[in-house]
């Protein structure tokens, strides 16, 4: 498939749990919204733009979702912006699943040379008010949230990182959001982000880890993250990455747009960033 031998980077959370027809936006407006009225560039949400912004670079962009179908509408974008990209069925939650992604992924595309961990989750969002408190969350959305937060990434970092430690190049990058730096009570409307903290700490461990051999050749140590592991990158989260005097919220504390169709947030903006960061630290 790769006939080109292009770079490849594999987006984990391809698309978005704000695109028109996702969870999410079901869940705030009560219904699926018009394609029509939300720009390609951030229709898929921040993964979506991250996947646009890596083939535009000229980048080979695996798309990694539950369900392909999911993630066919992005994949069709891309090809039309001239861009190369593949979907490979992934699940978070099976250790199994992650293991036979990656393999289809070495086998049709190569090792990854980025890969770029926006997995996000809505377990905790459709609670009532009155279920606010840790004791009334059940256990099965805290386990949701910490195979999507915590083991997921540790099991995809197992998956990439040995490769791009061998050949001595790559860049492993997570996304997170203001819930990583300091646990908070749990409002309504929001997902149990608790397991968060760990993704986090996960990120850091990676990067001290994976910073070792290149401190053993007599490199300099660097403040900023080393080219294996990426810090946590900006708040994939549209409806918390803006501010709530542009908002409203519904009865049940829900943070909506401002205007009916509305996307809060340019996905487009932390996109560059990320593949910024990338760039640099694959230099």
């Amino acid at each position: 498939m790769n006939r080109a031998r292009k770079q490849v980077a594999v987006v984990v959370g391809a698309t978005s749990k704000w695109q028109s027809d996702g969870r999410n936006t079901r869940l705030a407006h009560g219904r699926t919204i018009d394609d029509s009225d939300i720009p390609v560039g951030m229709r898929w949400g921040v993964g979506g733009a991250i996947a646009q912004k890596f083939a535009k670079e000229g980048f080979l962009v695996v798309l990694t979702t539950r369900n392909a179908a999911n993630a066919a509408a992005l994949e069709k974008a891309i090809v039309g912006q001239g861009g190369e990209a593949a979907i490979v069925e992934l699940d978070l939650v099976s250790r199994e699943s992650i293991s036979r992604a990656f393999a289809a992924i070495r086998e049709r595309a190569g090792d990854p040379d980025v890969l770029v961990y926006n997995a996000g989750y809505l377990e905790g969002r459709d609670l009532p008010p009155d279920k606010e408190l840790l004791e009334h969350v059940p256990v099965e959305i805290f386990e949701t949230a910490q195979h999507i937060a915590s083991r997921g990434p540790f099991l995809v970092a197992q998956e990439v990182l040995p490769a791009m430690r061998k050949r001595g190049s790559g860049c492993f990058l997570i996304s997170n959001n203001q819930f990583s730096l300091r646990g908070r009570k749990r409002l309504t409307g929001q997902s149990l982000y608790y397991p968060r903290v760990m993704m986090r700490t996960l990120a850091q461990v990676l990067t001290e880890e994976y910073s070792e051999p290149r401190r053993a050749r007599g490199q300099r140590r660097h403040r900023r993250p080393h080219r294996f592991a990426g810090y946590p990158s900006a708040s994939a989260s549209a409806a918390e990455s803006r501010g709530r005097d542009e908002s409203h919220q519904d009865r049940r504390g829900l943070l909506l747009p401002a205007h009916p169709g509305q996307v809060l947030l340019d996905a487009r903006a932390p996109a560059d960033a990320i593949f910024d960061q990338a760039e640099l630290l694959g230099r």
